[in-house]
């Protein structure tokens, strides 16, 4: 008998979780279920690859089996709001799988998909609709489907959706669906938007934190290499090459410097695909469905990777450039480590990068141990131009190209695994190698192991 038994599950959903091999409820499934079952209002804190999924997907399909009954006409029984396609699209295959072998229907819209044909899909009604907001929007433009007979509210990644603009977009729909719901909200950090959501959202909820806002999962290992931009792809390529054959992500901040990364890698002999927002839906699906598969072992990504993507043997996470919001940071590594299993996180800093890394380690509440290089003094970060509110333009950046280092006389001052290294090539007033050769860096955890 599993912990699952233990529920007062349904038992066709007892079964259906048994075939799919859940014997085992993670901390955040054991302690959100129960509440669920009982018709409380959940907002659960964990880290990506905890299980966020079941935890409301498992009560969510359980009431679903007790009503009678179908959905009316363009309406729905349970909303779930994604920041991402791709998050939409893994949760929709979480919840079909859950609901398999009963009536219960689940259906996905987000943007860069023929809107008509889900306009049709959405004619009969379903019971638990996946979507993004953008697109959930357009659909309630259309009179294509309603909100006010819904009984349940997911909002899943709700920090992501804060980061990507959504607000707005999000108090729309707060209009329309009823306030006699059961809401569940879930995070992996807390930023301070948050708590207007929670308010708006959510009645008398119960709060569930399996591990503090902004803590990477357990099993993930961290290292940060201090490097000049110039160097940052010849470094990659030789990280990479000490585990060919095992999955790593890549994360640039730019799209044009992903995909000229992603090129690079491929000349150098690596089986590489990119994502990002200019690559259609299709051409992202693909990419992903061949990164599951094992066709390509290295995929370069911006943040719109950084959620959505439930890989379990991703074993290496690369920031190639560190985010400007460091609550990314969390959920870029939260690639790795997932179900339990091992994983290295390793960030490549650049001078003037200097102070995304500081905001990541406060966020973390940790210092990240040292790879590779010395630690950039405060005086050799460039002033930067007032950044935008959260999700605007950042800084350009490209994948790989040189440029954009620090003036100035300062030099990196020794710090962790950095003493007794000669001053990283590319640093200011630091001289390259004679013999136009790389200069040697030290051992890495991130060489082979995971």
């Amino acid at each position: 008998m599993s912990d699952f038994d233990m529920m007062d599950l349904p038992k066709t959903l007892v079964k259906r979780l048994a075939a799919m091999g859940l014997k085992d409820p993670t901390p955040i499934q054991k302690q959100a279920i129960p509440h669920g079952l009982n018709g409380r209002d959940v907002m659960g804190l964990a880290q990506t690859g905890t299980g966020k999924t079941a935890a409301f997907g498992i009560p969510l399909i359980a009431q679903m089996l007790q009503m009678e009954g179908r959905p009316m006409p363009k309406s729905v029984r349970g909303l779930v709001l994604a920041p991402t396609r791709e998050l939409a699209t893994q949760i929709s295959v979480n919840l079909r799988s859950f609901a398999e072998g009963t009536a219960i229907q689940v259906a996905m819209v987000v943007g860069g998909q023929n809107i008509n044909t889900q306009i049709k899909r959405l004619h009969n009604g379903v019971d638990i609709l996946v979507a993004t907001p953008g697109r959930l929007l357009d659909l309630m433009d259309r009179r294509a489907v309603r909100l006010d007979a819904a009984k349940f509210l997911v909002l899943d990644e709700a920090d992501q959706m804060l980061d990507m603009g959504f607000i707005h977009d999000l108090r729309k729909i707060s209009q329309v669906i009823p306030k006699d719901r059961q809401t569940f909200l879930f995070s992996a950090t807390m930023p301070k938007l948050m708590s207007e959501i929670a308010n708006s959202y959510l009645n008398s909820p119960i709060r569930i934190e399996v591990s503090p806002p902004g803590k990477a999962a357990d099993k993930v290992t961290q290292e940060v290499h201090f490097i000049a931009k110039s160097e940052k792809k010849d470094l990659l390529i030789e990280l990479l090459s000490k585990h060919v054959g095992e999955r790593a992500l890549v994360f640039g901040r730019t799209k044009h410097g992903c995909e000229k990364l992603m090129k690079d890698l491929v000349k150098a002999g690596f089986d590489a695909a990119s994502i990002h927002g200019n690559k259609s839906q299709g051409q992202r699906d693909r990419a992903i469905d061949a990164f599951k598969k094992g066709d390509i072992t290295v995929l370069v990504a911006t943040d719109v990777a950084a959620r959505g993507l439930d890989i379990p043997d991703v074993k290496h996470v690369y920031n190639y450039e560190l985010p400007n919001v460091p609550d990314n940071y969390v959920h870029r590594i939260g690639r790795t480590a997932r179900a339990g299993k091992d994983g290295a996180a390793i960030a490549f800093c650049a001078p003037d990068e200097m102070g995304e890394l500081i905001d990541i380690q406060k966020v973390m509440g940790i210092r990240i141990p040292v790879a590779s290089g010395r630690v950039w003094e405060s005086h050799e970060i460039p002033p930067k131009a007032k950044q935008p509110s959260r999700g605007g333009r950042g800084r350009s950046g490209g994948g790989g190209g040189g440029g954009g280092r620090p003036q100035g006389s300062g030099r990196p001052q020794g710090a962790g695994g950095g003493a007794g290294r000669s001053k990283p090539a590319g640093a200011p007033g630091g001289a390259k190698p004679a013999g136009g050769q790389r200069r040697r860096r030290t051992s890495s955890s991130s060489g082979g192991a995971a």
